[in-house]
């Protein structure tokens, strides 16, 4: 039901799930292993899969940091798409990568909950995506000692504002990896 005309198909948007973002992140393991199930579930569907890499001077491009954890391995065929800002639509390619596949639904997954999450489905829902977010399959570091809250407290309250969030002719929500249907609208 996006407000994108003519995009009637879905991708699986993995962001930034990188050896330097999530090496300290809550839960980190689990994490990769339910984005490893939604990539293998995206690929037997023949879904897109769409790779989001954030670079920076902690991040440097090609860099070892810079890659994307060795439980995951982006297939040839898949976009590649490099950013420098949080929302992965800032200053990219991603909107004509999207728009070519004709995609208008996002199922999004990766880190970090609380920046690169949090503003890459916020840019999405802007732009007209309807916007589904694998409640399980993100996650942030423990930045407490900055006065935010712990981790599993980021993750759950970035779920519990998205599963509710709305507007006119898109749709938003959350589901776990295990409900995750790639094929079917919101």
């Amino acid at each position: 039901m996006s407000k994108l005309e003519n995009r009637p198909h879905t991708a699986l948007l993995v962001v930034d799930m990188q050896i330097g973002v999530i090496a300290e992140a809550y839960g980190r393991d689990s994490v990769v292993k339910n984005v490893e199930g939604l990539v293998a579930k995206a690929r037997r569907e023949q879904v897109p899969v769409i790779w989001i890499q954030h670079g920076d001077e902690q991040l440097v491009r090609g860099s070892d940091l810079w890659r994307i954890v060795p439980e995951l391995t982006p297939g040839d065929a898949e976009p590649r798409i490099e950013k420098l800002y949080g929302d992965a639509f800032e200053d990219t390619g991603l909107e004509a990568v999207l728009s070519g596949l004709g995609v208008g639904r996002l199922v999004v997954a990766g880190a970090q909950s609380d920046a690169c999450i949090r503003s890459t489905i916020h840019g999405a829902f802007v732009r007209g995506y309807d916007v589904i977010l694998v409640s399980d399959a993100h996650t942030t570091e423990d930045h407490s000692e900055w006065g935010a809250p712990p981790p599993d407290k980021v993750i759950a309250h970035t779920n519990l504002y998205w599963k509710h969030q709305t507007a006119p002719g898109r749709k938003a929500g959350t589901v776990e990896t295990k409900d995750v249907n790639l094929g079917m609208a919101l």
